[in-house]
């Protein structure tokens, strides 16, 4: 098989994965930002959530490390939460993969992760933030069947 044909495998990531999911993290801004973000910002808070959630074990918070021959390929980090009209859903927080499995079939199988996740848990919607910008993001999400449901407006003063 090639490394795009091998099968992905899914694991919960633990203390040891800090590095593979700090080097994910860094995934999450590698496209043009607004000027009031810096992508290490963006790195560091999402690898910090990320490692809270590992640490803290919470149900109903999980971390994924996604395996392809053993290699780490890609995170996800999903969890449940309540949206501000009071409905209970579950949250893609991370979604991201190495560049060298952008484009492999990685990102559409921590998508499905995450349905199956959610779907397992009794949620009805599965929700998932994206800069306006990451064109290429949005392109991937739309493609697997998501489409835009609020649109966040920001004004730096």
């Amino acid at each position: 098989m090639s490394a795009t044909t091998d099968p992905i495998a899914f694991r919960l990531a633990t203390l040891a994965d800090e590095p593979t999911i700090t080097k994910l993290a860094e995934r999450l801004a590698t496209f043009e930002l607004p000027p009031w973000r810096r992508p290490e910002d963006i790195a560091a808070a999402d690898a910090s959530e990320m490692m809270r959630a590992v640490q803290g074990g919470v149900r109903g918070d999980a971390v994924l490390i996604a395996e392809r021959n053993g290699q780490p390929v890609g995170c996800l980090h999903v969890l449940e939460t309540t949206d501000f009209f009071g409905r209970s859903h579950a949250h893609i927080s991370v979604l991201a993969t190495t560049a060298e499995a952008e484009g492999s079939g990685v990102g559409r199988a921590l998508l499905e992760h995450a349905e199956t996740w959610a779907a397992r848990r009794g949620h009805s919607l599965l929700t998932l933030n994206v800069f306006a910008a990451n064109a290429r993001a949005r392109r991937f999400y739309e493609r697997a069947g998501w489409a835009p449901e609020i649109v966040k407006y920001a004004k730096p003063l």
